[in-house]
C-alpha cells in the first residue's frame, strides 16, 4: 500500500461523470429472444500518432483510468531502459509484461521461472495472490488444495517485468509500487510524453494490482497507444521497444490473454496487424500497425463485454477484420448468451442502427 495518497472515504468529494447519451452514443446491447434486455453506452477515440483524432464517438476529452488497457505502455521502460536484454526476456516474457492474464498454467510457470532468474520469488511481487480467471485451472487448485499465489494474479507478467527493471537499474525491489518508486515515475513519464498529456493535476486512485492509476483522456490514451502503430517520431529506443512489443504479443496471442478470451482469440487472427489489450472497469485500447492509428473506448457502466463488443465493432469499421476473419470470429465479435444448458438464448451485439 502507497501510505503517500489519502485512502478514499465513502463520503469524499471526487469528481464525477454523468454521461447521457449523447455523450456515449455507441450503443452494445444484449438481446434475449425477442427483447433487448439491456444495453451499455461507450465512448471511443481513433487517433494517430500526432494525436489528431480521426474518428472520435462521443466525450473523447474525458478523463479515464487505463487500467489494464495501458500495460503495453508500461512495459516499454522494460525494454526501453536494457533490462529485456540484460536478463535475456524472451518474447514470451515482454509478452507477459502486457498480459492480463488468466492464470493458467503457462502464465504462471513462466512468471515463477523468471522470478526464479532473478534470484527472487513470488512473495516479491507485490500483487495480491488472485484465483485463476481460467476455471478449469482454478477447479484444479481447489480440487487439489492448493491456495493461489501472487504469480497467479492476472499482473504478475507486469510486476515481473517492473521488478526487472529496479533490479537492473539497482533500485529497490521493495515497495516498486508506490508512486514515489523511480518505476512508477518512469511509467507516469512514459504516459506523458507518448500521449502529450500534461499528467500533473489530474485524479489518481489504486489499481487492482496495487500500483497508481491516473487519469488521461480517452484521445490521450489513444495517442499513446497509436506510437505503437506509427513509432517513426519515438527516440530509436523507444521505437525499438514498441515493435518488439508488437512482434511478441502477435506471436504469443495465448499469453496476454488466456484460453477463450476476446483479446487471445483476436490477435491469433490479426498477427502484427493489431495490438490489442483489455483493462477492467469497461477500458479498452489497441493500435493499427500499418494505418497509424490507436484506439481507445470506455463502457460507461465498466462492462467488460460491452468493451469487446465495442472494439470489434470499431476493427471492423477500420478494416482490420476483414469478412473472412469476422466469419471465423463470429462467436467473438458477437458474443452469444447461453443458459445454463448451453442453449443459445441471445447475443451480446452492437445496435443493428449503430452509427458506423
Amino acid at each position: 500500500m502507497n501510505d503517500a495518497s489519502p485512502i478514499p472515504q465513502p463520503n469524499d468529494r471526487i469528481l464525477r461523470v454523468h454521461a447521457d447519451h449523447d455523450a456515449a452514443p455507441i450503443v452494445v446491447e444484449v438481446t434475449r429472444g425477442t427483447l433487448v434486455e439491456s444495453v451499455h453506452r461507450v465512448i471511443a477515440a481513433v487517433t494517430d500518432a500526432t494525436g489528431k483524432t480521426v474518428m472520435s464517438w462521443g466525450d473523447a476529452d474525458r478523463l479515464v483510468y487505463g487500467r489494464s488497457a495501458i500495460k503495453p505502455i508500461q512495459a516499454i521502460p522494460v525494454l526501453e531502459s536494457g533490462a529485456a536484454d540484460a536478463y535475456a526476456l524472451g518474447e514470451d516474457e515482454v509478452t507477459l509484461c502486457c498480459a492480463s492474464h488468466s492464470g493458467e498454467a503457462m502464465h504462471v510457470d513462466r512468471v515463477n521461472a523468471w522470478l526464479d532468474r532473478l534470484g527472487l520469488s513470488v512473495e516479491d511481487l507485490e500483487c495480491g495472490p488472485q484465483i485463476p480467471s481460467h476455471e478449469p485451472s482454478a477447479h484444479a487448485m481447489i480440487r487439489a488444495g492448493q491456495a493461489p499465489t501472487r504469480a497467479h494474479n492476472n499482473c504478475s507478467g507486469k510486476h515481473s517485468g517492473m521488478l526487472t527493471t529496479a533490479i537492473h537499474l539497482g533500485e529497490p525491489t521493495k515497495g516498486y509500487i508506490r508512486e514515489d518508486h523511480p518505476v512508477q515515475k518512469r511509467l507516469r513519464a512514459a504516459m506523458e510524453e507518448m500521449s502529450g498529456c500534461d499528467l500533473s493535476d489530474v485524479p489518481t486512485g489504486f489499481d487492482g494490482c496495487g500500483i497508481p492509476v491516473f487519469g488521461v483522456p480517452l484521445k490521450g490514451m489513444a495517442t499513446a497507444m497509436a506510437q505503437f502503430a506509427d513509432p517513426s517520431r519515438l527516440s530509436s529506443s523507444r521505437a525499438d521497444a514498441a515493435r518488439r512489443i508488437v512482434a511478441a504479443c502477435a506471436k504469443h496471442p495465448l499469453l496476454i490473454g488466456g484460453t477463450g478470451r476476446f483479446n487471445s482469440t483476436v490477435l491469433a487472427e490479426t498477427g502484427e496487424t493489431c495490438l490489442l489489450k483489455s483493462g477492467a472497469e469497461g477500458v479498452f485500447a489497441g493500435a493499427v500497425p500499418g494505418r497509424g492509428y490507436g484506439i481507445c473506448l470506455k463502457a460507461d457502466d465498466g462492462n467488460g463485454r460491452a468493451a469487446s463488443t465495442a472494439m470489434a465493432a470499431i476493427l471492423r469499421r477500420l478494416g482490420v477484420i476483414d469478412d473472412a476473419m469476422a466469419e471465423r470470429l463470429a462467436d467473438t465479435l458477437v458474443q452469444p448468451v447461453r443458459n445454463w444448458e448451453g442453449r443459445l438464448v441471445g447475443h451480446v451485439r452492437p445496435a443493428p442502427d449503430l452509427a458506423f
